[in-house]
């Protein structure tokens, strides 16, 4: 099948779908979803949306904030930028019918996060994310120029490559034509042209073996990109949560939201022994580059699998009317949030790297943008603040929206794209080479390119998965494409680009941490 549209987008998270909203007054919008439009990073993200709200709080403090937790590596245009529209934003997800908490004067119930040195999150009972994804999903379905596309997997985008140019890396004039799209229903490779194309297919998390990410998150917008040669950068530094709930039987691993430390929750080792201070001075509400260091530290230390997250000082009503959905969740694993203490393990969540992009959401590929996590905006340089994520993903699906609505009137579609080759394949009926080499590539990653790596670890995990990445290879340019073995594909392109931009980078800043080791 071959479809024209005005504006692909790649994913329907707040990024996505923000940016189809906004560019559907000026042409025909296609959004595919590779599961459903539900199954997003952004559904699963429960803390909050960070924004300058009310005084004492100004941008200046905000701005500042970002800057210290991104070790003074984020770009200060994006930063202020994304601080300075925030409240926008802000309104705009209010008019589209997101709901946040408030008070009972009426004014907004903020949380104040690690790194953040006033209150400013917006939230909606720590389930953020699942509100906003309704509020989009709802507003989206009622514009007739927005079509919805569920089980529609990316397998890579057009560009110059297809069409049997020679496109080298380093040169800049590679342009995206759309995408070859899997549709799973049918099991045939479609084709999608399109005159502007927005990636917003979340992050990576799943590379590792435990992550908070849904298991979606795959990296497959920065490898599409990676393999079209587009700019990828700062893709060691990617953030470990520190407090994910302790349950080897489940993936992903459920997530304790960074505002219940900022509602007074306190680390301590199985001994009941607070440890934060000693790392610290700003303790339990550290940056979480920071805090996930001291909580991997202190089990390197004891030999214990986790630490614990204690809340029971609380008021337990409170505690319960604030964080109802990890108050129920621990308490179907047999843990009462208000008289036990809840055992935490960091987990794989965030990728501060990704595909470059200049300030308007501008991708090194013409007529390709990018937002949300697989996007690299500058904004979070080393370590993403606590809440910043939600709030770069709509100001950059905003600017990119502005930016594509007048550039989509100088651009027609590319003709003689040829259909998607699949001639000499056959199915692949070794399915336990594809789910052994996501198992050998998860044990990689979480093994030697942790929140602690050395020189050693970094050239083992390389070594293993060039190894890896041959006989992958091999295997997809033999066999009809497959959901399954695409994503193994991106998995172990993302995790090469881990280890490569880590192995360059010999110090530690913000989420990459080296080894005193020498080696």
């Amino acid at each position: 099948m071959r479809k024209k549209v005005d504006f692909l987008v790649i994913g329907s998270g707040i990024a996505g779908l923000s940016f189809a909203l906004k560019v559907a007054p000026y042409g025909k919008v296609l959004v595919i979803s590779k599961t459903k439009l539900e199954e997003t990073n952004t559904t699963y993200a429960q803390g909050g949306i960070a924004a300058v709200t009310y005084k004492p709080d100004d941008f200046k403090k905000h701005i500042d904030d970002t800057m210290i937790a991104g070790d003074q590596l984020s770009n200060p245009d994006a930063v202020r930028m994304v601080v300075e529209n925030a409240p926008e934003q802000i309104k705009q997800l209010i008019n589209w019918g997101t709901g946040f908490d408030k008070t009972q004067e009426g004014k907004y119930d903020l949380h104040k996060e690690g790194g953040h040195s006033e209150f400013r999150i917006l939230h909606h009972l720590d389930n953020t994310g699942f509100e906003i994804q309704r509020a989009l999903i709802e507003q989206a379905k009622t514009h007739e120029n927005i079509e919805f596309a569920e089980d529609i997997y990316a397998v890579d985008i057009i560009t110059q490559h297809q069409l049997g140019e020679i496109t080298y890396r380093w040169r800049t004039d590679v342009e995206c034509y759309g995408a070859y799209v899997l549709n799973e229903k049918t099991g045939k490779v479609d084709t999608i042209l399109s005159k502007i194309t927005m990636m917003a297919t979340g992050g990576i998390g799943n590379i590792y073996q435990t992550t908070t990410n849904p298991t979606i998150a795959t990296g497959d917008g920065i490898a599409m990109v990676y393999r079209a040669k587009g700019i990828i950068e700062n893709m060691e530094f990617v953030q470990f949560h520190p407090t994910s709930l302790y349950n080897p039987k489940e993936r992903p691993s459920f997530l304790i939201t960074e505002a219940m430390r900022g509602y007074g929750a306190i680390l301590k080792r199985k001994d009941g022994v607070a440890f934060m201070n000693k790392y610290d001075a700003r303790g339990n509400l550290a940056p979480r580059d920071i805090v996930a260091r001291a909580i991997d530290n202190e089990m390197k230390n004891t030999g214990e699998d986790y630490v614990y997250l204690d809340v029971t000082h609380k008021n337990a009503e409170e505690t319960k009317k604030h964080f109802p959905t990890i108050y129920h969740k621990c308490l179907e694993l047999g843990v009462d949030i208000t008289q036990q203490m809840i055992p935490v393990v960091p987990a794989a969540h965030y990728l501060c790297g990704g595909i470059k992009v200049d300030l308007k959401g501008r991708s090194s590929i013409v007529n390709l943008y990018a937002a949300g996590e697989c996007s690299s905006t500058g904004l979070h340089g080393a370590n993403r603040l606590a809440s910043n994520s939600l709030l770069e993903a709509i100001v950059y699906a905003d600017v990119a929206a502005k930016d594509a609505a007048e550039a989509v009137k100088k651009i027609k579609h590319k003709t003689k794209i040829p259909s998607w080759n699949d001639e000499g394949t056959t199915h692949n009926e070794e399915m336990v080479l594809i789910t052994q080499t996501n198992k050998e590539v998860e044990q990689i990653m979480s093994n030697y390119v942790g929140i602690v790596r050395s020189n050693l670890r970094l050239k083992r995990a390389l070594d293993r998965l060039e190894l890896i990445y041959r006989e992958t290879e091999r295997l997809f340019d033999d066999s009809i494409v497959t959901k399954d073995l695409c994503e193994l594909r991106n998995k172990i392109n993302v995790g090469y680009l881990i280890i490569r931009m880590a192995m360059k980078r010999k110090e530690s800043r913000g989420y990459t941490s080296r080894s005193t080791t020498i080696n």
